[in-house]
């Protein structure tokens, strides 16, 4: 029995009918080489064998009683791999925009509670083209694969994949699954005498079970109170944007493959400056160019929020989400797409912000994550985003993917994009991923909220190239320009000022 931890709870809390909390993937292979294709029953028996190299794929939730703590992951002794497995046989039309489309439906479903929290859906028949000849096949499939964020971050996500896939074109044979044997639940009382404990130890829980069964009982009169009150929160600093409004459950996959070397390059041509500031750089280029194309404000600096993964620093359990986060000004108000990464890099290294920020875990140690969620859904319910100034604009998470290449049965990994969930009034994400020397910007967005989405795609190597001439002319050795004031802070200080200063103003609103 193993309890989450606040952060990874969180994301259940956050999860809604339009906001699905998973993450994932869509894994391309090419089976040209193999000597016959992968069958999905093979493929089923290769998962099986491998199963015990992921314990959380056989583990599902168990709520506390009450719900007076986070959930547990207790082993699921009614398990089947069948629940998590769907089959689809591409016909006509199978390219790889067909697949991005079959994988935006897919992102809309959210994963069902009652079994452990994934799910794969094995597509046969792609188009596949033979590098020789040039000629095209259906010998290709992919993999759509939903993990729960409750369960995994973007950087564990990788390592998982990586224990289910093969780095020998040569296929291993499949062995019979290991023995298996469930541990058996834990009873309600045993959940409660655990319960009792955490209470003791944290007394601030107790603030977080009050919050959620206050939830329903007070939420009419906040509604009504809190969208009287200004908010005059230095917290809400980033500008308006085109993606900062409620979502539907519509979605949308994109994504664009870029040589390494390329950004590589730009790293040297700028100098002092990280192949992260690089990436940064590259995604705010494309979303000041959007936003220009939109008839937009580029007078204030976009705002990212940039998860980054600590578990190098503090390896507590092999999933769940270990990571930390910082609010990143991208400076697009800077019309230099080389500058720009100049001033990211000060603002993401140099700056003081930077020095303070703080692992996630402890912040949600310190507010309880149904505060937090309430908070979050409060925000978008409220549609606070239309009103207000947004705490950030967009989510950008880079992930180092394997450079090697990867294989399943013999078929190589010819292609991967990364997924990532949408909230309420943040309608788009960046997943940059790289594998095999090249690096994929991945855009899950809502098309209700961002239109022409397939422009970003098409604007990733104009402001590749925009960024390469600018860096080609650029003095190695001036200085970058520094940011005055509100450059950036630290996810914990902003968190808890939203909290402190909104609950101060509607308690003293209800009060008068």
């Amino acid at each position: 029995m193993r309890q989450l931890s606040e952060l990874d709870a969180s994301f259940l809390y956050l999860e809604s009918d339009t906001a699905p909390m998973h993450i994932g993937g869509i894994y391309i292979f090419d089976g040209q080489s193999c000597d016959q294709p992968l069958t999905f029953s093979r493929f089923v028996s290769y998962l099986r064998s491998r199963l015990h190299l992921v314990p959380f794929f056989r583990e599902k939730l168990k709520q506390v009683p009450l719900r007076l703590g986070a959930p547990y992951w207790v082993d699921d002794a009614n398990f089947s791999i069948e629940r998590h497995l769907a089959y689809v046989k591409m016909g006509a039309r199978n390219d790889q925009d067909s697949l991005l489309a079959l994988a935006s439906r897919i992102m809309q479903e959210p994963l069902k509670r009652d079994r452990p929290l994934w799910h794969i859906t094995f597509v046969d028949g792609l188009a596949a083209t033979d590098a020789e000849t040039g000629s095209e096949s259906a010998s290709g499939f992919a993999l759509i694969v939903r993990l729960h964020h409750a369960a995994i971050d973007a950087f564990s996500g990788e390592e998982i994949m990586g224990k289910l896939l093969e780095y020998s074109a040569t296929p291993e044979p499949i062995r019979p699954p290991q023995p298996w044997y469930p541990k058996a639940a834990p009873s309600e009382r045993r959940a409660l005498l655990q319960v009792g404990s955490n209470l003791a130890r944290k007394p601030f829980r107790i603030a977080s079970l009050a919050a959620h069964a206050a939830e329903a009982a007070t939420r009419g009169v906040i509604q009504r109170q809190l969208s009287k009150l200004p908010l005059p929160l230095p917290l809400f600093s980033a500008p308006h944007s085109p993606f900062n409004r409620q979502i539907t459950a519509n979605r949308q996959v994109l994504g664009k493959t870029l040589s390494l070397s390329r950004l590589k390059g730009v790293k040297t041509s700028i100098g002092d400056v990280t192949l992260n500031d690089v990436v940064l750089g590259l995604c705010a280029e494309v979303l000041r160019r959007y936003i220009a194309e939109h008839d937009g404000d580029l007078k204030r600096p976009l705002v990212a929020m940039t998860p980054v993964s600590v578990r190098s620093k503090s390896l507590r359990s092999p999933t769940g989400n270990q990571m930390s986060a910082m609010l990143l000004n991208l400076a697009t108000d800077i019309p230099c797409p080389a500058s720009r990464i100049r001033r990211i890099h000060w603002n993401a290294v140099a700056s003081e912000p930077y020095q303070e920020a703080i692992a996630a875990d402890r912040l949600t140690e310190l507010v309880p994550s149904t505060m937090l969620a309430l908070s979050a859904r409060l925000y978008g319910e409220l549609q606070l985003a239309q009103r207000y100034r947004p705490v950030f604009n967009v989510p950008i998470t880079n992930v180092p993917g394997p450079q090697v290449p990867m294989y399943l049965q013999g078929a190589k990994l010819a292609h991967q994009y990364n997924l990532a969930p949408l909230f309420d009034s943040m309608g788009l994400v960046i997943v940059a991923v790289s594998y095999e020397g090249q690096l994929t910007l991945n855009f899950t967005l809502c098309p209700d909220v961002v239109p022409d989405g397939e422009r970003l795609v098409d604007l990733v190597e104009e402001s590749l190239q925009a960024i390469e001439e600018a860096a080609e002319s650029m003095p190695a050795d001036q200085p970058p320009d520094l940011p005055g004031e509100g450059h950036g802070s630290t996810l914990l200080d902003d968190t808890l000022n939203l909290i402190e200063s909104t609950l101060q103003k509607s308690i003293k609103r209800l009060r008068g």
